[in-house]
């Protein structure tokens, strides 16, 4: 199955300041992670952000909530799993059953734990979930690849930002295709 845009949620799991430093691969994954909530915002796509108990770990990266501006309030939790989250559940059913989003692309950490329980429960919401490989995290190198490996033997789709990237423009010679092609340069 395509990401569609008209279908498609960007959901932002838990990319907080004190959490991110001890993060396998940090660079690359704020780096996909840009360019993806860049794509998001240029289409209009709706961004729901997530984060774990910020008292303790702090707000989401500054980097990135630059990116994804003031209009977008993360929404804190402290489920592991956003679907298990009151706000964050009303907030993805609402985007479903509303609005007709019902594929959540997903990147964030950490991939074994919130990005992994989060993925699972989405269709209980009636959501299609898509992880992007290399825009989620863990600690260390295998739990990233554990995880990556059990989601997609439970029929989550494993996708990677260029994938999305071009799923959600869908042809060449657009102003967006334009505009945003140059991220992946």
């Amino acid at each position: 199955m395509l990401v569609q845009r008209e279908r498609s949620c960007l959901l932002i799991v838990d990319m907080q300041e004190r959490l991110l430093p001890a993060m396998t691969g940090l660079e690359p994954l704020l780096a996909q992670a840009a360019i993806l909530i860049r794509a998001a915002k240029r289409l209009d796509l709706p961004i729901v952000v997530s984060e774990q108990y910020p008292k303790g770990l702090g707000a989401t990266d500054p980097g990135l909530r630059a990116l994804f501006g003031n209009e977008v309030e993360p929404l804190p939790k402290t489920h592991f799993a956003c679907t298990d989250d009151p706000a964050l559940r009303a907030r993805l059913q609402s985007l479903a059953q509303e609005q007709g989003r019902d594929q959540a692309v997903i990147l964030g950490v950490e991939a074994h734990v919130c990005v992994l329980q989060t993925a699972l429960g989405l269709p209980r919401l009636g959501m299609a979930p898509f992880v992007v490989g290399d825009a989620v995290a863990s600690r260390k190198a295998e739990s990233r690849q554990m995880a990556l490996d059990r989601m997609a033997r439970d029929g989550v789709e494993i996708v990677t930002a260029e994938m999305v990237l071009f799923e959600w423009l869908g042809k060449a010679g657009t102003p967006e295709f334009k505009e945003l092609s140059v991220l992946i340069r």
